[in-house]
């Protein structure tokens, strides 16, 4: 399973490089606008920072105006995704621009019969939202079970990528329902490494050590 931070903070992104375990960066227009620069100049400095796929997301609702704005984003840099939404617009750019060889990725998923115009467009990545579908009382990772379910059927290349994922536990549930990718935010990711044995463990490991080679003192 891949693991994207879900944000444009750069200084959450170059704390999440240095851990070694990030594939790709997902923003979206609010997380572009929390960070108040223009999303081109924000993508570039993204793709300074992480060596993956970066997700760059349209603004425009009409496909004629998805395509344009979607060729500028896929130009900015090698490593950039085309993010459009899942209505009838975003699926006709995408059908269009993967055709071009851009590559997209379709988001605001939230059924199976979504995913498979994804697909059918020739979608890179779809993002369903799980932690979105939990909100209205249904199972989030049901939904990435079933798209997976879908893919295999048919053979789509068509990545699943997990969105809306806001703790650890959806992480897990998600990896195990084999998501290729979870993005989350850098406090999910953060999560990931809390364990209460973890921390005990060093604790008494560190206190044996010292108890036998404790410095001397001097003089």
């Amino acid at each position: 399973m891949k693991f994207f931070l879900d944000t444009a903070n750069l200084e959450e992104l170059r704390h999440g490089a240095e851990w070694g375990v990030v594939d790709g960066v997902t923003t979206n227009p609010t997380l572009i606008a929390k960070e108040g620069v223009p999303i081109e100049e924000q993508i570039r400095k993204i793709c300074d920072i992480i060596d993956g796929d970066i997700s760059a997301e349209v603004v425009a609702t009409r496909s004629e105006d998805m395509i344009r704005e979607g060729r500028k984003l896929a130009a900015i840099h090698k490593n950039v995704v085309v993010k459009v939404p899942l209505t009838r617009d975003g699926i006709k750019a995408c059908s269009h621009l993967s055709k071009e060889g851009i590559r997209l990725n379709v988001t605001l998923c939230f059924s199976a019969g979504q995913a498979l115009l994804a697909a059918k467009a020739g979608a890179y990545i779809v993002s369903p939202f799980v932690g979105r579908v939990d909100d209205i009382g249904w199972e989030g990772t049901q939904l990435i079970r079933d798209i997976v379910t879908v893919y295999k059927n048919y053979g789509y290349k068509t990545q699943v990528l997990a969105a809306s994922l806001r703790t650890g536990l959806h992480v897990i549930e998600c990896a195990k329902a084999s998501a290729d990718i979870g993005t989350m935010p850098f406090k999910a990711m953060d999560m990931l490494f809390n364990h209460p044995l973890t921390d005990k463990g060093l604790e008494q490991f560190l206190k044996d050590y010292h108890k036998v080679f404790q410095e001397q003192p001097v003089g």
